[in-house]
């Protein structure tokens, strides 16, 4: 038989008890997290959000008490009335904060029954994601769980205080607006009043953030929640929440220096020093350093090596000699059988057209001053894997060759991506091994959950990647494409090159990186209506074709707008990063599948008939 609360108050959390609160009466509330019969003693565990405390039944104390513990089971929600005291020397449990005390309960009342639930959230680790997602709310109550979003919280209040201490305001945009390209297919919502007409849900605030900066309000911020109908990953999903602002009359740098603010602050809230200023790197350095434009900075980057090969030794190991050679590192991997390297092959993108070597016993034997000035070269140590990369002269890389003064062409990239990429994926499968250097999409560190901290130089590694190209060119159509969103500025040198050399112009664009992952992308944006004008012609789009997808802001430029920019940091990666989880969905609350599928509440689904009549709407089913 159930009981009834009545008037009883919770006196305290299940973690909030210590030796010096021996003696005093309390009451506790929570669920069973386990229970353990041993006869004339049964002993609760009782939890909640803020931890454990064990509760022990007596039966010579308490006969009534122990006949309800008796009842309960795992996940049913109990009351505790009882005296805390200290347990024995010999059986304090150092790994609870309560493990000094116990509660001898007097009364017991069981709140709520539970069925048996398909895991226990008194499991560390559950293998079965869909299940989980399923039961979201259980899986929801572990203590891992619970932690994630105790981190959330810390780090959404510090970033808002911190923004509003620099005088920015937090202003909600619509979540019903026009479609707007953005890089992904929106979510449309179709209109019931306006037959035949269609909302979209933002896949971020950009326009409108933009118009609050012409409407004067200097600095804006918000923690906005954002949508793209796109393949999902570990860090995607479609629906997402960002921290967006944007400033009126900044320099890039004067951006760096606020983000580095609120991220200082973030991790401070979870006891994290994170160093400030972050480093900067150009899109080309970060391309000829790293291979890729989110740098991982735990692991040493690309080598150039093409020096300690002659002429004739490149055409001897079939590279073209008019691409970059470069060397990666992983250290402490050890020396790989040629099965384990065998092994490997599927982890490097053949298809960009580059080639590697990663036998240096057999290029040894060949080219031995070579490997040695390899080793140099790479500042090399006893056990690190070491692998050369570089264009293969039989495989012509299907990419332009041209490029412009000082800016890398396609098929150099594509080496330098095809070198970057395997980086990547060697670090993380050897991260574990003989003490690698750790790479994987978890963090290297985690501080202390209750005291203690890391050192964020080493933990985590932020970088600025600056001066990203303006436009990318589009094989299929020959046309020449916005690399980011049309609306960013590109730097004021390169405007007369806007239709000449588009391939040359670099964007005032800005991507902050943290340990290989894209953490936020920015801009300074275009401000006069005439230069966005000469952007959408580069673009090869007409006067009139503007007019119709952006007329409203075309026509905003028009009215005093002032230089501005802004950037937009996930906070979902932001979270992931710090509670050193693997997937987005281990930080939101209630997320979709790979298939964007909500499991627990089972969306989406049909509707009904009546309901499509109202909207219009007759669905034409593909076979």
């Amino acid at each position: 038989m159930l009981d009834f609360l009545g008037t009883l108050e919770r006196t305290h959390t299940c973690g909030e008890l210590r030796a010096q609160d021996a003696g005093k009466s309390v009451v506790l509330l929570g669920w069973v997290n386990r229970r353990r019969d041993h006869g004339n003693l049964i002993f609760l565990d009782l939890r909640d959000r803020y931890g454990i405390t064990q509760v022990v039944l007596d039966k010579e104390l308490s006969l009534a008490a122990h006949a309800k513990a008796e009842q309960a089971r795992p996940e049913y929600v109990v009351a505790a009335i009882g005296k805390v005291r200290l347990r024995g020397k010999d059986v304090v449990n150092p790994k609870m904060e309560t493990g000094e005390i116990e509660v001898v309960a007097s009364e017991i009342r069981i709140l709520n029954d539970a069925k048996v639930p398909p895991f226990s959230p008194a499991e560390e680790a559950i293998s079965n994601e869909e299940v989980r997602l399923k039961y979201r709310y259980l899986d929801l109550r572990r203590a891992e769980m619970q932690h994630n979003f105790e981190v959330r919280h810390k780090v959404t209040m510090a970033v808002r205080e911190y923004l509003s201490q620099q005088n920015f305001l937090e202003i909600e945009t619509p979540f019903m607006t026009r479609s707007t390209p953005e890089g992904a297919r929106d979510y449309l919502v179709p209109s019931r009043v306006h037959a035949g007409t269609f909302y979209a849900l933002p896949q971020s605030p950009q326009l409108f953030k933009q118009i609050l900066m012409i409407s004067g309000f200097d600095r804006y911020f918000q923690v906005a929640r954002c949508f793209r109908d796109e393949d999902l990953r570990a860090d995607r999903q479609p629906e997402f929440t960002q921290i967006d602002l944007e400033m009126t009359f900044p320099q890039q740098e004067t951006i760096f220096r606020m983000v580095e603010g609120f991220m200082k602050a973030a991790f401070a809230a979870v006891g994290i020093a994170l160093p400030t200023p972050f480093p900067q790197i150009t899109y080309d350095e970060a391309m000829r350093q790293f291979g890729i434009d989110k740098p991982d900075l735990r692991l040493p980057g690309l080598t150039d090596v093409k020096e300690i090969f002659s002429a004739s030794d490149l055409a001897t190991l079939a590279i073209d000699p008019a691409l970059p050679v470069v060397a990666l590192r992983i250290p402490k991997v050890g020396e790989l059988s040629r099965k384990e390297r065998d092994d490997n092959r599927p982890l490097f993108d053949t298809r960009k057209g580059a080639k590697y070597i990663d036998d240096l016993k057999r290029l040894e034997k060949s080219f031995p001053n070579a490997v040695v000035k390899l080793r140099e070269l790479t500042k090399a140590e006893e056990g690190d894997l070491l692998i050369i990369v570089a264009g293969d002269a039989a495989t012509h890389i299907q990419a332009s060759d041209t490029k412009s003064e000082g800016r890398l062409s396609e098929r150099e990239i594509a080496v330098y991506s095809a070198a970057g990429n395997f980086r990547v994926e060697l670090a993380k499968k050897y991260a574990d091994r003989h003490g690698a250097f750790a790479v994987t999409e978890q963090v290297v560190a985690s501080p202390d959950r209750r005291t203690g901290t890391v050192d964020g130089s080493a933990a985590f590694r932020p970088i600025w990647v600056t001066d990203f190209p303006m436009f990318e060119h589009d094989p299929e159509t020959g046309k020449w494409m916005p690399a980011h969103h049309p609306f960013t500025s590109p730097h004021e040198e390169d405007m007369d090159r806007l239709t000449s050399d588009p391939a040359s112009v670099r964007a005032r664009y800005y991507d902050l990186a943290m340990n290989g992952l894209e953490l936020g992308s920015g801009s300074i944006r275009i401000h006069r209506q005439d230069v966005q004008q000469q952007i959408f012609t580069a673009l090869g789009m007409s006067e009139q074709e503007a007019k119709e997808r952006f007329g409203f802001f075309l026509e905003a430029l028009q009215y005093g707008t002032p230089p501005h920019g802004g950037i937009a940091l996930g906070l979902d990666r932001l979270v992931m990063i710090l509670a050193g989880a693997s997937s987005l969905r281990e930080v939101i609350a209630f997320p979709k599948t790979a298939k964007a599928i909500d499991l627990m509440v089972d969306a989406p689904t049909p509707v009904s008939e009546q309901q499509l009549r109202e909207l219009h709407i007759r669905p034409v089913l593909k076979d």
